[in-house]
């Protein structure tokens, strides 16, 4: 099993023959964001199986990277999201991409259904869990989608947090994983609620015992005009994570990938 680091939540896994991405945001600039570190993902990045988004937010359900999928490509978005954000639909009938809305307790199959019958693997299955965010698509907005963590379920169970909080349930819903993708930081000075940073996701790793993990959602995107304001908060989370883990859970190989690097895990 491999997972490629693209930048913020953005990651290739792939395991058993499938490809998922997930949060695709392949952008040079997002409203008052800039990409400081790492190119811009090649169009390879675009290539998968599934794309789990985790919620509403535009650095998470991004409509310009959704559009750089090939069609035909499966959307797992959460449930009522194609309410929320009614660009969602133009651009999945443009590029003919296969919506599936979900929520906490679904299951879904995914198989090779992009790159053809002849890759290896059986396909793998994505189950839904909860996360502890705010992911409405505007600040003010409606709640009308749930935000949600996914476990993919191949040759290796891979949990990707999306963004969440530390909660109570997190280990009884995760189930044991091979593998955590958890976030460790964010694009601004402060987190605020219904955020990991790099100790409380090192708290999470406790809770959930994989053999392996690593650090997402940092060290990226930071906003206009701020590259000295805690420049800590930007640059420091993945290996602080690392530290934070090797004292709350040392049986946990953390891997702390560059921008773009693939890593092979249990």
């Amino acid at each position: 099993m491999e997972i490629t680091w693209w930048g913020h939540a953005t990651c290739t896994v792939e395991d058993s023959g499938v490809r998922l991405l997930t949060d695709p945001l392949f952008a040079r600039r997002l409203a008052h964001l800039r990409r400081r570190r790492g190119a811009v993902p090649p169009p390879e990045a675009a290539v998968a199986d599934a794309v789990l988004v985790s919620h509403l937010h535009a650095d998470h359900l991004h409509l310009p990277s959704l559009a750089r999928l090939a069609r035909g490509t499966r959307l797992l978005v959460p449930r009522g999201a194609p309410g929320a954000v009614p660009g969602l639909a133009r651009i999945a009938g443009v590029r003919g991409l296969v919506v599936t809305e979900v929520a906490p307790g679904d299951t879904v199959a995914v198989r090779d259904g992009v790159r053809g019958a002849g890759a290896s693997g059986g396909g793998v299955r994505v189950r839904v869990v909860s996360a502890r965010h705010d992911g409405r698509r505007l600040p003010f907005g409606p709640r009308l989608a749930p935000a949600l963590g996914y476990v993919i379920e191949g040759a290796s169970r891979t949990y990707f947090a999306g963004d969440t909080g530390l909660f109570d349930s997190m280990a009884d819903e995760v189930g044991p994983v091979d593998v955590a993708l958890l976030p460790v930081g964010g694009w601004g000075p402060n987190l605020g609620p219904g955020h990991l940073d790099a100790a409380g996701a090192a708290r999470a790793l406790a809770l959930l015992a994989p053999a392996a993990a690593v650090p997402v959602h940092w060290g990226t995107y930071w906003p206009i005009g701020m590259d000295a304001v805690r420049p800590h908060e930007f640059h420091a989370p993945g290996e602080e994570f690392a530290r934070c883990a090797r004292r709350e859970a040392p049986k946990v190989s953390v891997r702390v990938p560059a921008h773009g690097e693939r890593v092979r895990l249990p």
